[in-house]
């Protein structure tokens, strides 16, 4: 059951990683304020990166669905979605919890103004709901790999 989770959790991830900079997905995303904040070439660049170790993951998380996922795989999992949550909550919940980072602020407002946001703004910082969305999840799937190893 938690493996089918896991797979289902890695496949929405990663399709949010792969296409929110670049299919439009209306009050979602904005994708010519993010053509205004980034070049196509750091847009591509930020794609990559953010979704690599999620892809080698759910390739990996698939090529052994039916033999059962060796230990080391739970371990990496937990590394790659271990890194993107942390990069999750240094680039969006720190700024909007704790402290103001103005720069960071006034890119967010460019990228994600006219996108659909139920939390209010905070520290200069409107979070819209894709990124909770897909930080919620992140969070689940990080959960869920923890319970794995502190299961009797």
């Amino acid at each position: 059951m938690s493996a089918r989770i896991l797979v289902l959790l890695q496949c929405f991830q990663l399709a949010i990683l792969l296409l929110h900079d670049w299919v439009p997905l209306g009050s979602w995303n904005d994708l010519p304020a993010a053509r205004k904040q980034h070049s196509q070439k750091a847009l591509a660049l930020g794609t990559f990166v953010s979704s690599l170790f999620p892809l080698i993951g759910l390739v990996l998380s698939v090529a052994y669905w039916n033999s059962g996922w060796p230990r080391w795989l739970y371990i990496y999992l937990l590394a790659a979605y271990g890194f993107l949550f942390i990069g999750e909550v240094e680039a969006w919940w720190i700024p909007y919890l704790v402290w103001s980072q103005p720069k960071r602020a006034a890119e967010y407002a460019v990228m994600y103004s006219n996108t659909f946001a139920f939390l209010p703004a905070r520290n200069g910082l409107r979070i819209n709901a894709l990124h909770c969305v897909l930080h919620t999840a992140t969070l689940g799937t990080v959960l869920i790999l923890i319970a794995y190893f502190v299961r009797p």
